[in-house]
């Protein structure tokens, strides 16, 4: 059964980007991890976004930031944003949608990387992380009953958000 949960909001899950950072630095320092400045600034980027966010898109924010001296981060490269989102996905502090290559902040910044199904709308972007334990669950029953032993999920369903699909195209 769904949980009536924030997480189950047509807009993105995370609407303060800087206290969820702040949320990761926290559950970073219980586990022993470090959340390098640069890793910060990537989990901020991803989570003040308000819809799914690509690699190239992080690397040209990140190249377009300003330090307090007004230099720009021009000097960062592609494996810097990959090494960065790598890390926040292990430690399961974002999730990565496959179908758009794309990446969403985690709303659960004290768990470590879990399964969990999204509604990505078509027209708009916006991914819905669907909070449902028993869909994850029955998946995985159903593979290790055909004698599959899973490694991970991703189970997107494409379509219309409720406010685009009340509108005509």
């Amino acid at each position: 059964m769904a949980h009536d949960h924030a997480c189950t909001d047509p807009k993105h899950h995370v609407h303060d980007a800087q206290g969820f950072v702040a949320a990761v630095e926290a559950a970073c320092r219980e586990r022993g991890l470090r959340l390098t400045p640069i890793r910060a600034r990537v989990l901020g980027l991803v989570a003040e976004a308000g819809q799914p966010a690509k690699a190239y898109d992080l690397l040209e924010q990140l190249r377009n930031d300003r330090d307090a001296d007004g230099e720009g981060s021009g000097a960062a490269a592609p494996p810097t944003v990959y090494r960065a989102l790598d890390f926040l996905l292990a430690n399961g502090f974002i999730h990565k949608l496959e179908s758009v290559n794309a990446f969403v902040a985690c709303h659960h910044p004290n768990a470590n990387q879990h399964s969990v199904p999204f509604l990505i709308c078509d027209r708009c972007h916006s991914a819905t992380e669907l909070e449902d334990a028993s869909i994850v669950a029955k998946l995985e029953a159903a593979a290790r009953g055909l004698g599959f032993a899973p490694q991970a999920q991703t189970l997107e369903v494409h379509g219309l958000c409720a406010r685009c699909s009340a509108k005509p195209r």
